[in-house]
């Protein structure tokens, strides 16, 4: 169907256009007639829950099944089947909420034709309420705002075209007060998740402004190296031509005056009133001094590193470093107590860090993401390399870093 026009009006002496989206409904009328909507979410907690959720819901769904099925026993066919019918929805708002009140919703307009041969107070069956109520939140904790308010005016036609006059206003309120509440979780959760990923990105960047940091002292001591080699070439090769002493000149000056813009990058990248690190970055032969002041702390950590030299660049050196560092604060702070291993070792291009620990007392729940988690793969990034994490099948947990010898740079 084509693009509907947005119509308005001018107010008079506002100088701003008003008016109806046409757009905006016919898109809304869609999604709640025939979209799939938003995806269902599992409670977080208990974890057993979270884990189960759809299970637990398809075992509800069971059970309230037999339960309308006893109640409709021995009445017209039709009965029987709006009775069954409107309590299947339930075992969908894990996947579909939005479907789920669809099919609710017709189930509940086909009672209309179906009634209770026995005269009550309400049209549908309690099995039936119930689960309506429980896919009206469902709708409203995770549908966009639009689609709620159309779901909230389709239901309100269902109780005024079904529920008797006596009930209808207290039908009303139960139900707008329970899809604004569904409302509020929703935006709730959605601000969570900004939040959450608002401070993962400022970690990224005071993780990359720390890697720059430390990266500075490994590229200056390559450059002060080329511009020392340079000037003292004319006095180290004996007689050189004057055209050769002058490229040599202009290598050193160049060497030099970028080292002087390296420290102003420096200069802006260090917080106010952080001084400049004096110390010589780590590396891989340091590591072994790292492991001895975590066994010092009661650390369990067994230490297994290449017997020759692996050839990486100091900036994988670093890496590595900083990458077991972290790895070994987060066992020291998630399972304290439990033995961990350190592994590194070099196939002749790339350079495999592991750090793996046993299943902790108590089970640490893993989110997918931490912020040393995101620091450690900034590092292995940063040099060309790549970093997984996960748990292990025992209920231990590893990082395996793989970073190429080089530090990214063929």
């Amino acid at each position: 169907m084509g693009s509907l026009p947005r119509y308005g009006v001018r107010a008079a002496g506002r100088g701003y256009r008003s008016g109806v989206d046409l757009q905006g409904v016919w898109s809304g009328l869609r999604d709640v007639a025939v979209g799939a909507g938003a995806p269902g979410a599992a409670p977080r907690w208990p974890r057993w829950l979270n884990r189960y959720w759809q299970q637990v819901l398809i075992a509800i769904t069971l059970l309230l099944a037999l339960i309308a099925r006893g109640n409709a026993a021995g009445g017209p066919i039709g009965f029987q089947v709006v009775a069954l019918g409107g309590v299947l929805p339930l075992a969908l708002i894990a996947a579909r909420p939005l479907v789920a009140w669809r099919i609710a919703w017709v189930f509940a307009l086909l009672s209309e034709f179906f009634p209770d041969p026995h005269e009550t107070g309400w049209p549908w069956f309690t099995t039936s309420i119930l689960v309506f109520l429980v896919v009206l939140y469902a709708v409203a904790a995770t549908q966009p705002l639009r689609t709620n308010i159309f779901v909230w005016s389709a239901t309100m036609a269902l109780v005024f075209l079904e529920a008797r006059t006596g009930n209808q206003p207290g039908t009303v309120i139960l139900l707008t007060v329970l899809m604004v509440a569904g409302d509020q979780v929703r935006r709730r959760a959605r601000a969570q998740r900004d939040l959450r990923r608002q401070q993962e990105r400022s970690t990224v960047l005071t993780e990359r402004t720390r890697i720059a940091r430390e990266l500075h002292d490994v590229v200056a001591h390559h450059m002060s190296l080329i511009a020392v080699r340079a000037e003292t070439a004319p006095y180290r090769l004996g007689e050189l031509s004057e055209p050769v002493r002058e490229e040599f000149g202009q290598i050193s000056a160049a060497a030099r005056e970028s080292l002087v813009e390296m420290r102003r990058v420096l200069g802006v990248l260090r917080s106010e009133g952080q001084e400049a690190p004096t110390a010589p970055q780590p590396g891989i032969a340091d590591l072994r001094e790292l492991v001895e002041r975590a066994r010092q702390a009661g650390a369990r950590i067994d230490l297994v590193l290449p017997e020759a030299a692996v050839g990486a660049s100091p900036a994988v050196e670093l890496t590595a470093y900083r990458i077991v560092q972290e790895a070994l604060s987060n066992v020291a702070r998630h399972a304290p107590g439990v033995p961990a291993t350190v592994w590194l070792g070099s196939d002749g291009a790339k350079l495999t860090v592991v750090v793996r620990n046993g299943a902790p007392a108590r089970p640490v729940p893993y989110n997918g993401e931490g912020h040393g988690l995101v620091g450690m793969r900034e590092r292995a990034v940063a040099v060309g390399g790549t970093l997984s994490v996960g748990g292990e099948p025992d209920g231990g947990f590893e990082v395996r870093a793989v970073l190429p010898l080089s530090g990214g740079t063929e």
